[in-house]
């Protein structure tokens, strides 16, 4: 079973999330989106689920906006502290799960209640800060992978 990880804008590849995908059995996808090119990381993360075909796409920050506005082919979306209202996106399917912090000072919670609200989607709240890799959320995010 392959996951697609999207990072974040400060982010980059690997990391707590990473770890803990691959500790749970996935094919890990993580590649490297640039932050100076929206278009240019929405062209990796489509071009990653066409290749690849994931059963789960986890996009973290911008990486959440990033997975509700990609085609996923059919794959589970986690969204994660998703910054869809500053990037676009948000057109995401009533089986998605949002892991948020309502102690996030970089991504409003109200964003993801109201992401939720719009679609369906489950919002879980979880976490200490918008990095979101607290052993919480790490235990949170293997239970929905």
């Amino acid at each position: 079973m392959k996951a697609l990880l999207l990072h974040g804008l400060h982010s980059s590849p690997g990391g707590a999330k990473a770890d803990t995908i691959s500790s749970a059995g996935y094919e890990l996808i993580n590649p490297a989106l640039p932050a100076d090119s929206w278009e240019e990381s929405l062209r990796i993360a489509q071009e990653a689920v066409d290749e690849h075909r994931p059963v789960v796409i986890v996009g973290s920050s911008r990486g959440g906006a990033l997975a509700s506005s990609i085609d996923a082919g059919g794959a589970r979306r986690i969204l994660i502290a998703p910054a869809w209202k500053m990037f676009g996106g948000g057109g995401v399917p009533s089986s998605t799960v949002i892991l948020h912090s309502p102690d996030d000072k970089i991504i409003p919670f109200n964003d993801s209640e109201e992401l939720a609200k719009e679609t369906g989607a489950k919002l879980i709240a979880v976490g200490s800060d918008h990095r979101m890799n607290d052993n919480e959320v790490l235990s949170t995010l293997t239970k929905y992978l």
